[in-house]
């Protein structure tokens, strides 16, 4: 059964949703202060649906756009403009990856802005 949009996600499932280890977004609460999820009894994580788009933006510059650490942490203080984020594909044997979706998505925005002249 889906969650409803905007319930509280456990760490085990955005780490599903991102197809990423539970460690690494335990690691980037260390390096990003911005993000806090809250926590329960025995230290259990739940994010909210502006933690959710933030490790969403997180993951995009780190793993897409190519930055480092330090360099996202500047552009996340920057302010620089949202990532949009699809959901992650179903996990039959789909063809592709959110990872990969979004690009693809901007240079066809890209392509059409440039085509009606915008």
């Amino acid at each position: 059964m889906e969650k409803a949009e905007g319930a509280f996600l456990t760490i085990s499932e955005l780490a599903s949703e991102l197809d990423l280890p539970q460690h690494i977004l335990r690691y980037w609460e260390t390096r990003f202060t911005q993000l806090r999820p809250l926590q329960r009894s025995g230290n259990r994580r739940y994010y909210r649906p502006a933690d959710v788009a933030l490790v969403r933006r997180i993951n995009h510059l780190l793993n897409v756009e190519g930055f480092t650490v330090r360099g996202a942490q500047k552009a996340l203080a920057d302010g620089g403009p949202p990532v949009l984020s699809a959901p992650a594909p179903a996990k039959n044997g789909e063809a592709g990856s959110s990872a990969d979706l979004l690009p693809r998505l901007e240079a066809i925005r890209a392509a059409l802005a440039k085509a009606i002249g915008e």
